[in-house]
């Protein structure tokens, strides 16, 4: 029979994000001269920073791998035992290897260091133990302090891992701030990211995917708009002149409106409602530009035109929340 007594495993959890907190704080007051010489030596490298390390570091050294990929850093990972088996042609006497290992003595890593050495890369270790066989085989070996597993055990690898991963992000964020890498150097490696089409993808792009570009001149009927409206789904028309330049916009709500006053105003025609001035987007406004225009004038579409002031499209505000604006 199951038991009904409630566990309670908030003391348990806290205690390990206690531990693995302190060790972090711990360790950002140990960090000295090491780490600038780390980072100096990471800016100069002509080639790739190489991230290698066994078991729950390597899956680390991945972590570190793609953050310094994603923020200006060129950057590989390399598996050990695949490195011992061939991949280390992968590696340069130009790139800059950073090895992973709590212990420093992690077999197939300590394996690496001939074959790197003969090939002239320069090296980095991040080790519990400096004075460890892979601290003292390094360039420059980074300690990340004695810090207590958060396992209970002291054997799963918690804490340390942890401690590595944020040392990671630290040297990731300084050479991010180093090469002066901005917001849109990121938005260019994460071109379908939320990111990367705020701050690359254009008016002029969205209306190109939705391809609707309704327009009308200003004697059509009210009805003929209407039923331009409906058909191209966007509850709106432009209403442009003899050369398709734009005079205004002539939405649904504007045609309700009128319709609570009269009737007839179906054969009316679209000079007697239309807006003439109405808010507009250039084409080479961003189109995270569009959605804060609309949404500090509450609009829900917007004409996009371009340098001669005619309308190359109409973007609806869904258009934007679907391309995750």
């Amino acid at each position: 029979m199951l038991s009904t007594k409630t566990v309670d495993f908030v003391e348990d959890v806290r205690d390990v994000l206690e531990k693995e907190a302190n060790a972090i704080l711990a360790l950002s007051t140990t960090i000295g001269d090491d780490i600038n010489r780390a980072l100096e030596m990471l800016l100069s490298c002509e080639g790739r920073v190489v991230i290698t390390g066994m078991g729950k570091s390597g899956i680390i050294g991945r972590k570190i791998n793609a953050t310094l990929a994603s923020t200006g850093t060129p950057s590989l990972f390399l598996h050990p035992s695949e490195g011992l088996h061939g991949d280390l042609g992968m590696v340069t006497k130009h790139d800059v290897v950073i090895a992973i290992s709590n212990s420093g003595e992690t077999d197939e890593v300590l394996s690496l260091l001939p074959s790197i050495q003969k090939i002239g890369s320069r090296m980095i270790a991040i080790v519990k133990n400096t004075d460890s066989t892979l601290g003292n085989k390094s360039d420059i070996a980074l300690s990340i302090g004695q810090a207590e597993e958060a396992c209970p055990l002291g054997l799963a690898p918690t804490t340390s891992t942890t401690v590595t991963l944020a040392l990671g992000d630290a040297l990731a964020v300084a050479l991010l701030k180093a090469r002066k890498f901005g917001p849109s150097d990121f938005a260019l490696f994460h071109p379908s990211g939320s990111l990367g089409r705020r701050l690359l993808m254009t008016a002029k792009d969205v209306v190109n995917t939705s391809n609707k570009n309704p327009m009308v001149s200003p004697g059509t009927t009210i009805q003929e708009a209407l039923f331009l409206m409906t058909a191209q789904g966007l509850g709106a028309t432009g209403v442009v002149d003899e050369t398709n330049t734009l005079m205004g916009i002539l939405t649904d709500g504007d045609i309700r409106r009128a319709l609570t006053a009269s009737q007839d105003i179906l054969n009316s025609t679209v000079f007697d409602l239309y807006n003439p001035s109405p808010v507009i987007v250039e084409e080479h406004a961003l189109a995270a530009e569009a959605l804060k225009v609309m949404e500090e004038s509450k609009v829900n579409v917007l004409p996009v035109l371009d340098e001669l002031n005619k309308p190359i499209g109409m973007i609806h505000i869904q258009d934007l929340v679907n391309l995750g604006l």
